[in-house]
């Protein structure tokens, strides 16, 4: 007998259907040679400090640094886990042959693989790996069943973000509550939290130590438009008021002449394909969905069957996809519009190297649609939005650049004490290609009803009049004061591309690309950060924006250990964890370097004689 295990019973029930397995035994569905089992996510954890050694049970800084010679798992202490596993282990110890049908990544690997050791299961195990639960797929993944020694480095780098965790966490947090805690109060440290909370902190210190600087801008308008004068060395404006009453004054009365007018041709390659945090941040900026909102509704739409699998790291496509894309596009048919001029005559969809791309995907690809009707599946108002998101972005993949015509005037005025020079720009969309997906909707489909109108990507479109060189005639100048503004705080869309970047912030997508590497957490693990600060009491949210408690300031504060709260520092860890994955790195060096890391800071933490404590509110 073959036994299948998912991660949730309603994957389980999707693949015993398209297996043939019909009958339901309580825990599990048998049929046609298989027994479909699941789990409900994790039924197992590592275990606690007091079950390696009765000296670990009490909070003691004689006892630091905990490090266990060999790490165990133990079942969850709950009742229905317990039932399950129950079912799980009589139907792994008999079985033939399993097949782990967990989520395909990193955290699904490790939790089926903990599954089967505490079951003691010794049988052959392939394992099933599919980017979304059509039948189809699921039919093509069963075709396609890889021995699990294939995916043995995955689950390594799982167990290692899993020790590391633990290790840095307990010991961290033990320590730390201990030399600075007041009140019996926990001071929860932890190695993706912490750099995550100290960004937000800095932030909020740049923010309060900010000091405005007041400027003054001279404008003038010519013809309906206003000019700005254009300063040296890259200055925003005068320096003094002084100075700029002075330029305005020399401006009055005398002619405003065109000096030149420059026109370049542009274009603009439609938004790439969504991956995880990118999806994450679109919701959050369009729609004030929090990561872990966005999370739960594009891990629902997968389950539906009508997108792939969620949590991703890639924007890219790999090259099989293509053949299958204009079925998925002809099963989109709310978006009949948009498609039909793809597919018009007989036409051929274009591939381009900016969306399919084998080398940019590993083991999954971009969030696309799948080619399930969606007018089938009963989406909420909230799912309706992301799926018109991943959809709107799928099909424009297919459009051609938007080209633009980017237009800049130089002018001048030849006053007494010198020529003032000014500059106005604007932009002329010419061909709006895949721009067309974003205009304002004139009538709304079954699947966009929620959806937002103003989703026009780019630079909003401002026409110049045309001006000519040497025309010249009255103008109205003008001195408005400025001041310099304060950074802005992180909102989660802002902090999510943080903690991709390891803290730098950057708006070219090929060098985010690049700087994934070093990104802190994991696409699919940071929303439950974000919460977790928040649960902690850390962090609140202020409308959008994300700002530390006195309690998260304070703790920040109190770390003198870089390694605890760089974000660079800690990208370079989640690093060696991706390197692991690709067979790169040695896991048993990971460890080491873990070990001696929390004994280091361990060591720095006891022989702080200060007397500085944290009060958490």
């Amino acid at each position: 007998m073959t036994v299948c295990i998912a991660e949730k019973p309603s994957v389980a029930r999707d693949i015993a259907a398209v297996l043939g397995a019909t009958h339901d035994r309580g825990g599990f569905i048998e049929g046609n040679g298989y027994q479909v089992t699941w789990t409900f996510g994790h039924l197992c954890e590592l275990k606690e400090p007091a079950e390696y050694s009765p000296l670990w049970r009490t909070w003691s800084l004689a006892q630091l640094p905990m490090l266990p010679p060999r790490y165990g798992i133990k079942l969850k202490a709950d009742k229905g886990v317990e039932r399950q596993f129950a079912v799980i282990e009589k139907l792994m110890q008999a079985a033939d042959e399993i097949v782990n049908c967990g989520d395909a990544g990193q955290e699904g690997e490790l939790i089926q693989r903990w599954v089967m050791q505490k079951a003691g299961a010794t049988c052959p195990v392939k394992r099933l790996w599919i980017s979304s639960l059509t039948e189809e797929s699921i039919r093509e993944g069963f075709r396609n069943l890889k021995a699990q020694d294939h995916y043995q480095s995955l689950y390594e780098a799982g167990l290692c973000r899993a020790i590391g965790d633990w290790t840095l966490g307990i010991n961290a947090t033990r320590l730390y509550t201990l030399r600075y805690g007041v009140n019996r109060q926990v001071l929860s440290i932890g190695r993706v939290q912490t750099p995550t909370l100290a960004l937000i902190v800095r932030r909020q210190q740049e923010i309060d130590d900010f000091h405005p600087e007041t400027y003054w801008v001279l404008t003038t308008v010519y013809r309906d438009t206003t000019f700005t004068a254009v300063m040296d060395d890259d200055e925003r404006g005068y320096r003094t008021a002084e100075a700029g009453q002075k330029a305005l004054e020399a401006t009055r009365d005398l002619p405003f002449t065109v000096d030149d007018v420059q026109k370049k041709a542009g274009r603009e390659a439609p938004p790439r394909l969504f991956d995880l945090t990118s999806l994450q941040v679109e919701c959050n900026r369009r729609y004030a969905y929090s990561a872990d909102t966005t999370l739960s509704l594009i891990q629902s739409l997968y389950e539906k069957k009508v997108t792939t699998y969620p949590r991703v790291d890639t924007t890219f496509l790999p090259d099989d996809v293509f053949p299958k894309c204009p079925q998925i596009l002809a099963a989109m048919t709310p978006y009949h519009n948009f498609i039909a001029p793809l597919l018009a005559d007989g036409r051929k969809l274009t591939k381009s190297k900016k969306v399919f791309d084998n080398a940019k995907v590993t083991d999954h690809h971009a969030i696309i649609p799948t080619s399930v009707p969606v007018t089938t599946a009963a989406l909420t108002d909230m799912e309706k939005r992301v799926y018109d998101l991943i959809a709107r972005r799928f099909i424009g993949a297919f459009y051609p650049d938007s080209r633009y015509e980017q237009t800049t005037v130089l002018g001048s005025v030849q006053a007494a004490g010198g020529t003032i020079a000014f500059r106005t720009s604007g932009r002329r969309v010419t061909e709006p290609a895949w721009r067309v997906l974003w205009e304002r909707r004139k009538t709304a489909s079954a699947v966009d009803t929620a959806a937002d109108d103003d989703g026009k990507s780019g630079d909003e479109e401002r026409t110049l009049p045309a001006f000519t060189k040497g025309e010249s005639g009255p103008h109205a100048p003008s001195l408005a004061e400025r001041q310099t503004t304060p950074p802005k705080p992180y909102t989660e869309a802002t902090l999510l591309r943080a903690m991709e970047t390891a803290g730098r912030f950057v708006d070219d997508d090929d060098l985010r690309d690049a700087l994934k590497e070093n990104g802190i957490g994991r696409p699919s693990t940071r929303a439950a950060i974000i919460e977790t600060l928040f649960r902690r009491n850390y962090i609140r949210r202020n409308r959008k924006n994300l700002a530390p408690t006195a309690t998260g300031t304070e703790l920040i504060a109190l770390i003198h250990e870089e390694l605890l709260k760089s974000a660079e520092l800690t990208g370079i860890w989640e690093r060696k964890l991706r390197q692991i994955e690709r067979k790169e790195y040695d896991a048993a060096t990971f460890i080491a370097e873990l070990k001696q890391m929390v004994t280091d800071i361990v060591t720095a933490v006891l022989r702080d004689n200060s007397n500085r404590h944290v009060a958490v509110s």
